[in-house]
């Protein structure tokens, strides 16, 4: 048995009762540590908490050798730990794919997610989001326009936009880089963004959201990570009450 489950949002308070005996009865534990994080926690915390090992995997063992998850769970009983709900990324849903083909029986336990959280943060109309996109770190001679691209259909259709931030081992992406690259972007298009929300470690006790124009997100001290941002295209009236009273609008 495969049992995918999600963690969360901020720390080990996060996890559902379900999730948490799913953990305890497991012969086999792994955390996928690349999608998302749990900035409240560390891996030590969670092994003390389940009080059995958690081996952490990377991205290549869960993308292309996933081979060694799938043999275990044949004749055991494995958890996959994600952060947020675990099928809110594609390649959780190729493993359960990769499972169904092989005859191994799955099932998901599902946890809070940045997608819900960033709506009652935030106030805006999960109804009225199109799709999401994620800004990477530029590489040398590499920074991708689709993140802007995407932004910009769903403006025309007067759809907001969740924007993910690149995380990588030893750096997380700040609202204001993100910001930054955005409007580089923009002013090569010739095109205005009027509005971003940024938010901060939702989930945690003390959640940080601002809404405003590129200059003043990009000086905003939206604390430690980890961040998102939305660009929220035209607002309803109690989006816009909703953000001038929870986020500074």
């Amino acid at each position: 048995m495969l049992t995918f489950v999600g963690l969360g949002l901020f720390d080990l308070d996060d996890i559902s009762l379900k999730g948490l005996r799913a953990i305890q009865d497991a012969d086999i534990v792994y955390l996928e540590a690349y999608t998302s994080r749990l900035m409240g926690t560390d891996h030590a915390a969670m092994e003390q908490q389940y009080a059995k090992p958690v081996q952490i995997l990377m991205r290549d063992e869960v993308e292309q050798h996933p081979e060694p998850i799938l043999e275990n769970a044949r004749t055991r009983d494995v958890v996959f730990l994600t952060g947020g709900d675990p099928m809110v990324s594609t390649t959780h849903a190729d493993i359960r794919i990769r499972a169904a083909e092989q005859g191994i029986p799955t099932r998901i336990i599902h946890g809070s997610s940045i997608s819900s959280a960033v709506c009652g943060l935030s106030g805006l109309q999960n109804y009225r989001f199109g799709k999401s996109c994620s800004v990477p770190y530029p590489a040398k001679n590499w920074c991708p326009k689709t993140p802007f691209d995407t932004i910009c259909q769903n403006l025309a259709s007067g759809l907001h936009t969740i924007v993910y931030l690149d995380i990588q081992d030893h750096r997380n992406m700040r609202i204001g880089e993100a910001i930054q690259i955005l409007e580089r972007f923009a002013q090569e298009d010739k095109v205005t963004i009027p509005l971003y929300v940024g938010i901060a470690r939702a989930g945690s006790p003390e959640p940080v959201v601002s809404a405003g124009t590129a200059e003043k997100l990009q000086s905003f001290d939206f604390g430690p990570p980890l961040h998102i941002l939305v660009v929220p295209a035209h607002l309803h009236p109690i989006e816009e009450e909703y953000l001038r009273l929870f986020a500074g609008l």
